[in-house]
């Protein structure tokens, strides 16, 4: 979280002094954007931590470890896949419930299927997806990339079984 927190002020002070730079009041644009954004999304971020403490709380821990543990088998990653698709928001919301469900004892290549599902099919996406690029696009999208998330997890299986990464 460290390295995270570091790169973003990083990027945030080069666009700070490039905007700068360009004396034509984009420091002034800028925070004034970035503010509006955080008055616009504090509260959902608030909410979402929250949350994160009581599903962390209240997460039975034996359930997750039998349902989405490393030995879950197809099972879990077909569970973890519908876990994915349902998890609505972005980032904030999303890496801290898989992290909790992690740290409570789900398998890395659980994890890693739910985390590409939210990415590749969240359901959520799909009501911006269906106007712009129809139905028949969508329909080919989705049936291709069903299969992913439960390949990347079980490559993710494969490598922490085999000990590649230590």
């Amino acid at each position: 979280m460290i390295v995270a927190t570091i790169v973003l002020w990083v990027i945030a002070v080069g666009l700070l002094l490039v905007a700068w730079q360009r004396g034509d009041g984009s420091v002034r644009r800028g925070v004034s954007l970035g503010w509006n954004t955080v008055r616009r999304t504090w509260i959902l971020l608030v909410i979402a931590f929250v949350i994160v403490g009581y599903v962390s709380v209240l997460s039975p821990q034996n359930l997750i470890q039998e349902w989405l543990g490393p030995d879950s088998g197809w099972k879990g990653l077909l569970l973890a896949e519908g876990i994915g698709m349902l998890l609505p928001g972005g980032p904030y919301v999303v890496f801290p419930l898989i992290a909790v469900l992690y740290d409570a004892g789900a398998g890395v290549g659980q994890a890693v299927t739910i985390i590409t599902s939210w990415a590749t099919l969240g359901l959520l996406s799909v009501a911006f997806e269906l106007p712009f690029m129809g139905w028949r696009f969508s329909a080919i999208r989705w049936g291709l990339g069903l299969s992913v998330p439960i390949l990347v997890g079980i490559a993710a299986n494969i490598i922490i079984k085999a000990g590649w990464l230590g």
